[in-house]
């Protein structure tokens, strides 16, 4: 994935793009030279696989965008009638919400899907990610976190906070993709 800095942003603009885009070169040199079958595999005792990983990672820098965009209404967290937060976390839901579902498949290699297709998505998001932040008129701007029980009552996240929790979320989800890449053929990305 190439990504061109926009010769309008500052200097605070480009140092997030830019290290926006070295943890998502990091994360796609773990996928290169693999095939579609290989970034489904499971080769640890987790259920992570590559092309999982890639696409929770797009879904993630997607949805945080989008919350830059339109604030808390993006991220949806409503739970079916009945279910209280007590049964999503301890696992006993008689119904599990759309958006759980959702992140369980992110992290799934679906049939049918290929790394050129992944990949294709993941480079689709991170345009449009350089594209908003280019056109911001401030990183300071914030808005209230959902209320929902992993966030502290009353929180709000700037745009600025938001993309380092994306680059960190990337970083991190690289390294984990490096073990997997390791464990699958014994190459890394570093």
């Amino acid at each position: 994935m190439t990504m061109t800095s926009s010769p309008a942003l500052d200097g605070e603009r480009a140092d997030l793009i830019a290290e926006l885009a070295e943890a998502r070169g990091a994360l796609i040199r773990t996928v290169v030279g693999l095939s579609d079958e290989q970034i489904a595999e499971r080769p640890t005792v987790s259920a992570l696989c590559l092309g999982g990983l890639v696409k929770h990672v797009t879904s993630t820098e997607e949805g945080w965008l989008n919350f830059v965009v339109d604030g808390p209404s993006a991220m949806s967290f409503d739970l079916p009638e009945g279910v209280t937060w007590e049964d999503f976390a301890a696992g006993t839901a008689h119904t599990y919400p759309q958006w759980a579902i959702d992140r369980q498949t992110d992290f799934q290699v679906l049939p049918g899907e290929t790394l050129a297709g992944i990949l294709a998505r993941y480079e689709e998001v991170a345009a449009r990610t350089e594209k908003l932040v280019a056109g911001l008129p401030d990183l300071s701007v914030t808005h209230p976190l959902p209320d929902v029980p992993w966030n502290e009552p009353g929180a709000v996240r700037s745009a600025r906070r938001v993309l380092i929790h994306v680059i960190a979320e990337t970083a991190q989800h690289a390294g984990h993709a490096d073990i997997l890449r390791e464990a699958i053929d014994g190459h890394t990305a570093t």
